[in-house]
């Protein structure tokens, strides 16, 4: 017995003291990924080569390395996420740094802790200026703990050129290593523990009538209202999702008015009486956009019905809530909403709940909602029998886009779990990139020069039959299948898949200039093509002097440290053309715009919603340019058209601001301020404009777009021709106002 219990003693102490060693965070480097030369648990951010070094390490086995050579964009950088649920007063990072001919930005370790909806504190050293060449040194960074931390970013960055390690990271609250620090206690949401309906909603729907369809419509408004309006929700106490399946049922099956007021007084009744909210404000009085709520007094309800709504609505629920919390740039953050990924094709209660979860979302919190052409009280009803009948996932993932397309703005569209729809667009796509070119279709660049010679088309070549269908003729098969801001856009984005098939072959009829043509086109799959080379940033310079003595610019492979060069390399041309027709690789218009301006100037001002009484807009505070140094005095010509989007649009009306600035080309996408994502049930995700962009008068740009000064459009000569029509123009204006000065 002696001899076998001491062994088993040996094992059980060594297993046990193995354990303690363990650290809780691999902060080290020390632990690798099984399957990868990366750090167990790290998180690669940017574009820069990030990986394990195994000779240039401060201690232990291994180091983290980010080199910028040979990579895109402007910064690499490592992260680690740790919760933030810890008390305490201040936080402390040390880590190790060694770096190798940084220049043109910094390197610095980085430190951020972020709130559930916003970011609450951090540093990444840049102010520290770190660059050129320096050996292994301990850096640290303090400042104090916020209050209401739900994660700690912990990490190291490099902006510009060159290399740096990391390695050997601590992290301190309050003086205590937060390897041996306990967490707080989770707070326990009630709607988290009820897992009734994980399988299915269980609803059976009786067949739809008009009376019905008014019933559900109701319904659906009385939803969402009490979802962000009821304070039991609010604080999570009941998961809404499931609380509708609960009551469906009986809703459904009862025919009368009475009785259905009934059953929603009851579901009402349920979730508590609803006491007086002492810290409830008024409407605010210079809300642009208020909460629609003549419904209530407008339904088919009985009055005390419409009582409770209103009471439930005068003492609404503030402060922290489940469903909703605010993002970065104050646009709604949509939390807790389960995609139910499992169910791509979900049954009918969870389609209604899709139904009636996104209709509400814009209902209360899409800021452009008052300039959506059809009235968005009237989609709800039009949509509760499209979205019952969808026979298959295709025809679900299909209305749902439909849906999306009503709220007619180019962010909203379907970016994952639309599966279904991309086997219907086509896995075999063109050789050829086309665009609408004076309302035709026209061929502009190949995805893959080699591929020229087979494809038998040329630059300029129109497209007007497509499998013997004229294209027009399919444009109106599925035009509403593409969410746009503006016909502009749709007709950017619907050209991109018109070619596409689920054969490797198609049939186009097509006019090269001499005559209509036929041929057999063939089609690749995705992966044999170069597919996104024309709109991704690349590595060729930024900005080139034209021939005229002229500055150009293209922002599509601009970096932050070019535009100092730029301030200096063009200072004495005779005016400068700024290219947008792109989506910018860095964010430049503070940098870029201040050389344009004199004095501090606005461009933009925004909307931000009020989290405490959801549909409520007003204006916020607007953006402003700081001058540089010097400003540029000449002419700067601005071009854009329908490809320059959200962030491209931003730029566009910061380099207006300049006195001397002309924008031409043709409208833009009409998408601009910060998305805000949207699950669906069927593991279906959008998004959406979640904050409203203004110039500094309150003129709108979402749907307009940024209106050029004059239009100015490609032709399909100048296309033939290789000539870049814009850039043409935009020089002889430039000539033009020399001439005048």
């Amino acid at each position: 017995m002696k001899t076998f219990f001491f062994p088993l003693l040996l094992i059980i102490c060594s297993l046990s003291c193995t354990a303690q060693s363990v650290k809780k965070f691999n902060l080290d480097f020390e632990y690798l990924k099984s399957d990868t030369d990366f750090a167990k648990d790290w998180i690669q951010w940017g574009t820069y080569q990030v990986s394990i070094d195994t000779l240039t390490v401060q201690s232990g086995k291994y180091a983290t390395q980010i080199n910028s050579k040979n990579s895109e964009g402007e910064f690499g950088g490592v992260v680690y996420q740790i919760s933030g649920n810890y008390e305490g007063e201040m936080i402390k990072l040390e880590g190790f740094m060694k770096t190798k001919e940084v220049k043109e930005g910094f390197a610095g370790l980085l430190l951020r802790v972020d709130g559930r909806n916003k970011i609450l504190a951090g540093d990444n050293m840049e102010e520290r200026k770190i660059s050129g060449t320096t050996n292994w040194t301990k850096y640290i960074i303090t400042f104090p703990y916020p209050k209401d931390a739900s994660s700690i970013l912990v990490g190291g960055i490099l902006a510009g050129q060159g290399m740096v390690w990391f390695d050997d990271f601590k992290l301190f609250i309050d003086g205590k290593n937060i390897q041996s620090i306990q967490e707080k206690e989770k707070p326990v949401f009630k709607a988290d523990q009820d897992d009734e309906f994980d399988s299915g909603s269980n609803v059976e729907f009786p067949a739809l009538n008009e009376k019905l369809v008014a019933d559900l419509e109701l319904l659906g408004r009385i939803w969402g209202f009490m979802k962000y309006y009821h304070p039991e929700i609010g604080k999570g106490n009941f998961n809404w999702d499931y609380e509708l399946f609960r009551m469906l049922n009986e809703y459904t099956h009862t025919s009368k008015n009475k009785k259905r007021d009934m059953i929603l007084l009851d579901w009402i009744a349920k979730y508590g009486r609803v006491e007086v909210c002492k810290s409830c404000k008024a409407k605010a009085s210079n809300a642009y956009l208020k909460p629609d709520l003549h419904w209530i007094q407008n339904a088919n309800i009985n009055q005390e019905l419409k009582n409770q709504l209103l009471h439930v609505y005068q003492n609404r629920h503030q402060g922290e809530k489940y469903y909703l919390g605010l993002g970065p740039a104050e646009n709604p953050e949509f939390l807790n909403e389960n995609a139910y990924s499992d169910m791509p094709y979900p049954d009918e209660g969870f389609r209604l709940l899709s139904l009636y979860r996104y209709w509400n979302m814009i209902q209360y919190f899409f800021p452009y909602r008052y300039i959506i052409d059809e009235n968005w009280n009237e989609i709800l009803p039009e949509y509760i029998p499209q979205f019952l009948s969808a026979e298959d996932e295709l025809e679900y993932e299909a209305v749902v886009l439909k849906l999306i397309g009503e709220v007619q703005d180019t962010h909203a569209n379907l970016y994952d779990g639309n599966d279904k729809l991309n086997i219907w667009k086509g896995e075999f796509y063109p050789p050829v990139h086309v665009r609408f070119i004076e309302d035709k279709l026209v061929v502009t660049d190949y995805y893959n020069p080699e591929l020229k010679e087979s494809t038998g088309l040329e630059i300029g070549d129109v497209i007007t039959h497509i499998n013997d269908k004229p294209i027009g003729e399919i444009i109106e098969m599925i035009k509403n299948y593409y969410p746009a801001s503006n016909e502009a856009v749709r007709m950017r984005d619907l050209s991109a898949d018109l070619l596409r098939s689920q054969k490797d072959q198609i049939n186009i009829k097509y006019d090269s200039g001499a005559g209509t043509k036929e041929k057999t086109l063939d089609l690749y799959k995705l992966e044999n093509l170069d597919y996104y080379s024309l709109y991704r940033k690349n590595s060729k310079k930024s900005y080139k002097m034209l021939d005229e003595n002229v500055g150009y610019i293209n922002l599509k492979s601009i970096k932050t440290a070019d535009t100092k060069k730029i301030k200096k390399d063009f200072k004495n041309t005779k005016g400068i053309i700024i290219d947008i027709r792109n989506y910018p690789s860095a964010f430049v218009p503070f940098s870029l715009g201040s050389y344009f301006v004199s004095s501090p100037t606005q461009f933009a001002k925004f909307t931000k919603f009020n989290i405490n009484n959801p549909g409520e807009f007003t204006f916020k505070k607007g953006d402003e340019i700081p001058p540089s140094d010097q400003t540029y005095e000449k002419p700067l010509v601005v071009i854009v058209n329908e490809i320059t989007q959200s962030s491209a649009e931003y730029t566009a009306m910061a380099l207006r601001a300049g006195k001397n600035t002309t924008i031409i080309g043709s409208t833009t996408a009409g998408a601009d301020g910060n998305v805000s994502p949207i699950l669906l049930p069927g593991g279906l995700r959008t998004l959406i404009s979640g904050i409203g962009v203004y110039y500094p008068d309150g003129t709108a740009t979402q749907r307009i777009g940024i209106i050029p000064d004059i239009e100015v459009k490609l032709t399909i000569e100048g296309i033939r021709a290789g000539r870049d029509e814009l850039i043409e123009k935009a020089i002889e204006i430039i000539e033009k106002k020399n001439e005048r000065h």
